[in-house]
């Protein structure tokens, strides 16, 4: 007689579930931040867009770039999403999530763009060794974007470093420490609680405080970035390849 052996069945791994659950408790943190974001820019705080823009520039100009195929466009998109949320944020229900509701706006706008350059005939492609006029030597690719930043953009985002560098150095020591712990560092909250023996919660309202300070040193130092400053004054210092994590992250 031949005993019937079953093969007993393999328990179905945990990894799935648990890369679920992280997956998921990221993104809730995620919404968190983003609505406490919503909440400080709609209290005044100006920093919190400059964050917002750092946060979600790259994804709006992926959209953008998705829908046009053109760095210089996807660009001005980008920057466009930022003007319109900025108008309208004061109005955001938090019915979506932040994330999704910059989407939307980047989304709509880049269509708007294609449709637009389509009904004019702008998609028509033109070789790039053609003159830009009848006897110039300069050729429509010397107006190919590149990957390097222009020098201007590269000033002035050297500039604004310095300005938030040596505002840092003037803030008292503990409020420099939390900065660069959550800035610097990109520390979580709990992390820096843990880290420095206090709560979540002293911890928020420390970061709140360093940042008031920081925007008042950067304001008494640029009056561009004082309350009333919408964020065209941000842009050139926050666009890809700015470098202004230091504050806004």
């Amino acid at each position: 007689m031949v005993a019937n052996i079953s093969t007993p069945r393999s328990a179905p791994a945990a990894f799935p579930s648990t890369e679920r659950a992280t997956r998921a408790a990221n993104a809730r943190r995620e919404a968190e931040h983003d609505a406490d974001l919503v909440l400080r820019f709609n209290q005044g705080d100006a920093v919190a867009f400059v964050e917002i823009i750092t946060r979600y520039r790259d994804k709006m100009f992926h959209v953008a770039y998705g829908v046009l195929h053109n760095r210089a466009d996807a660009e001005e998109i980008a920057q466009d999403t930022f003007v319109r949320a900025h108008r309208a944020l004061a109005k955001f229900r938090g019915d979506s999530s932040l994330a999704a509701w910059l989407y939307r706006i980047s989304l709509n706008l880049a269509r708007n763009r294609y449709w637009h350059s389509f009904r004019r005939r702008t998609h028509a492609t033109v070789s790039l060794d053609c003159p830009l006029r009848e006897g110039s030597q300069s050729t429509f690719s010397d107006l190919v974007a590149t990957e390097e930043a222009d020098p201007a953009r590269e000033a002035i985002a050297g500039e604004f470093t310095a300005l938030v560098a040596a505002c840092m150095k003037r803030l008292n020591g503990t409020q420099r420490e939390i900065l660069e712990l959550r800035n610097t560092r990109n520390r979580s909250y709990h992390e820096i609680s843990v880290e420095l023996g206090i709560s979540v919660g002293t911890v928020k309202s420390r970061i709140g405080r360093a940042r008031d300070s920081l925007r008042g040193l950067l304001a008494a130092s640029c009056p561009e970035f004082g309350p009333g400053a919408g964020p065209p004054a941000w842009f050139e210092s926050v666009r890809p390849g700015g470098g202004v994590e230091v504050i806004c992250a």
